[in-house]
């Protein structure tokens, strides 16, 4: 299983549902050095975080199959970058971002 830090949309189950085929449950945790911004696309407005020495962003960590994460990849499409983080917990995690 892949370790994911979710912060936004990923976090809801019908979107976890619909996107990857089951609701699962996550442990909070924090991302340190990153802020949460917005970004617009074409079919809404959506949460992204951003690079900043000064600044943190409180989520969910979920756990995933490298099946499941691909679809998620899917879901980002090419408006996020998907990178491995350490959070607070000393825990390593995926997360999309800018």
């Amino acid at each position: 299983m892949e370790k994911l830090f979710t912060y936004g949309t990923l976090q809801i189950a019908e979107v976890q549902q619909r996107v990857f085929g089951r609701v699962v449950s996550g442990t909070p945790d924090t991302l340190q050095g990153y802020y949460k911004s917005q970004i617009t696309l074409h079919d809404g407005t959506f949460p992204i975080i951003v690079e900043r020495a000064d600044s943190e962003v409180e989520g969910q960590v979920i756990e995933v199959t490298q099946d499941e994460l691909a679809l998620i990849d899917r879901y980002e499409t090419s408006a996020y970058q998907r990178i491995r983080v350490m959070l607070t917990s000393g825990a390593s995690a995926w997360v999309y971002c800018e």
